[in-house]
C-alpha cells in the first residue's frame, strides 16, 4: 500500500514538472533577448533535471516489486 501511494505522488510530481516544462518552453519561445533566453534556457535546465530524477525514482520504485 506504501508502495502504491508512494507511486502515485511520484506520479502527481512528475505532471506537474512536465507541465511546467511545456510552460517553460511556451514562454521561451515568446522571449526575446540573450538574458531572457538564458533565464529560460536556465530554468527549463532545472526543471528536465528535476524530471530525471523524479523518473529515476519511480523506475526504482517500480522495479521494487
Amino acid at each position: 500500500m506504501a508502495d502504491d501511494e508512494a507511486l502515485a505522488e511520484l506520479d502527481r510530481r512528475i505532471a506537474i514538472i512536465r507541465d511546467n516544462l511545456r510552460t517553460l518552453i511556451e514562454q521561451a519561445a515568446a522571449y526575446s533577448g540573450a538574458a531572457d533566453e538564458g533565464r529560460a534556457a536556465d530554468r527549463i535546465a532545472e526543471q528536465q533535471r528535476r524530471l530525471d530524477d523524479l523518473e529515476k525514482e519511480r523506475a526504482e520504485l517500480v522495479g521494487k516489486d
